[in-house]
């Protein structure tokens, strides 16, 4: 059943490709901060085996909750890995090495570019698509996507 929420099928489909571009985006960083998890070496190790593993709990919520805003405007979310990848605005690759420091600088240009996806569509959402909700809701994300990055730059000063 079509989502009757008083947004036109046309611009509910355009917020829901919109979404599924950051749901993409979500899962790379999601699968890179495991990455990190994993495979973090280094005289630090135990403490940023434990700050990635918080940071990749916090990526799972937000991508089930994406995802979950995609079905609230009566698309479906992308599920595989190969939509995921064609989706996406980030890299899978790595460019830096493992260890700590490499992959705080890796994980921050993610949610840096991520926060400028975010912040590119806030108005675009409200004025151009009159979806104020999906707005305000992209709005918070940014929000705490802003605060993970601050976590990661602080490790780097």
């Amino acid at each position: 059943m079509n989502a009757s929420i008083g947004i036109t099928p046309a611009n509910l489909q355009a917020v829901a490709t919109e979404l599924s571009k950051l749901l993409a985006d979500e899962f790379v960083l999601y699968t890179k901060t495991r990455n990190a998890h994993w495979n973090v070496e280094g005289p630090d190790f135990h403490t940023k085996h434990l700050f990635f593993e918080q940071q990749y709990e916090q990526l799972d919520d937000t991508m089930d909750s994406v995802a979950e805003r995609i079905r609230q405007l009566g698309h479906y979310a992308p599920a595989t890995l190969q939509s995921f990848l064609q989706l996406t605005h980030l890299t899978e690759k790595l460019s830096q090495p493992n260890d700590s420091l490499g992959f705080i600088r890796e994980l921050l240009t993610d949610h840096e570019n991520i926060i400028i996806f975010l912040r590119e569509n806030i108005n675009r959402f409200a004025n151009e698509y009159g979806d104020a909700g999906t707005s305000d809701y992209i709005t918070g994300l940014m929000e705490e996507h802003e605060k993970m990055a601050w976590f990661l730059r602080a490790h780097l000063k």
